[in-house]
């Protein structure tokens, strides 16, 4: 199987739903409309794909299982967190298929990402040299390489995605495409300037974003505030100001908020709007205030939840279908 396409959202929701193979929540935390592009590419061994968003984004998902994961950051334009780790432009994302994932994406990022079959990836593994030290590195979700050989890397990556983005893929030319990917990571991440041995635990800040994420989301009628979450937390309020200040570049409420906001624009996007109404949406999400909760949607989105496309009525759909 081999498909290409390129497209352009204004939506990070949408954009989200058409990533192939990966089933990921995309959260906008900065306010305004939304523009983004995708680029993306599937062989019978791997899936790559070109983003970049003009908002900033938190994504929440689980990897493609059966698969081997990783990603590439063309710049870092703001902070970022893969798994709680900080990262820079020198670093290679990395996750198992079945994975869950946190990552925070700042304004503009651009990533690359390639997923292969995981027994693809291993059958390229066990003819190196290093696959019992490449294995250990493995276990890391952030993988730091010397920079000027992380440069090389990506600049080599991106001229081979452009390249078959350019044209028609043959069965012959998709194997090579495939090969030629997996020796580029092999070989990056086998290179002697990487360390094997390399740790980077999950910072105690990004935990606690983390964990207010969680508890934000998963009582949605019981919204818990800033000082329920530091009680829950056992942290000072200082210390959570602080947490979301360095992860996600914005205050504990505005990201909560705009986390809330983001639920609601999934349950109205996957509605009909004749079966749930925008008040009952709201509401699932702790908004029981009509005008404040408008007000507030549309400054994180630029656009009134009255406006938001709805999901077909089962009704509408079976007409289509006659």
């Amino acid at each position: 199987m081999r498909n290409q396409s390129i497209s352009h959202f204004h939506d990070v929701h949408l954009h989200a739903a058409n990533i192939q193979q990966w089933h990921q929540d995309y959260s906008q935390l900065t306010a305004g409309s939304a523009e983004s592009s995708l680029m993306q590419l599937t062989t019978a061994g791997c899936h790559v794909f070109l983003e970049q968003i003009n908002q900033r984004v938190v994504q929440h998902g689980v990897a493609p299982r059966n698969k081997m994961c990783f990603a590439v950051p063309i710049n870092v334009p703001g902070s970022v967190r893969m798994q709680g780790r900080e990262v820079d432009d020198s670093s290679l994302f990395f996750l198992h298929g079945g994975e869950e994932f946190m990552f925070h994406m700042p304004m503009g990022m651009q990533l690359l990402s390639i997923t292969f079959e995981r027994e693809l990836f291993e059958q390229a593994l066990a003819h190196t040299a290093s696959a019992s030290d490449l294995n250990l590195l493995l276990r890391q979700p952030v993988i730091r390489v010397s920079p000027q050989r992380f440069a090389d890397a990506r600049r080599r990556l991106l001229a081979l995605f452009a390249q078959a983005m350019a044209g028609e893929l043959s069965d012959s030319h998709a194997r090579l495409l495939e090969q030629a990917l997996l020796d580029e990571l092999v070989q990056l991440m086998s290179d002697p300037s990487c360390d094997k041995q390399q740790r980077s635990p999950s910072s105690t800040r990004s935990f606690i974003v983390e964990k207010c994420h969680r508890l934000a989301t998963t009582g949605q009628f019981d919204v818990p505030s800033v000082n329920d979450l530091c009680e829950r937390l056992q942290v000072s309020r200082r210390t959570v100001q602080n947490s979301f200040r360095a992860v996600a570049e914005t205050t504990p409420l505005n990201y909560l908020r705009s986390i809330r906001l983001n639920g609601v624009r999934r349950t109205l996007m996957s509605t009909p709007a004749a079966q749930f109404s925008i008040g009952d949406a709201a509401a699932q999400w702790g908004f029981y205030h009509l005008s404040h909760f408008a007000a507030e949607y549309h400054a994180l989105f630029a656009e009134l939840p009255s406006h938001t496309s709805r999901a077909a009525s089962p009704q509408t759909q079976n007409s289509v279908l006659i």
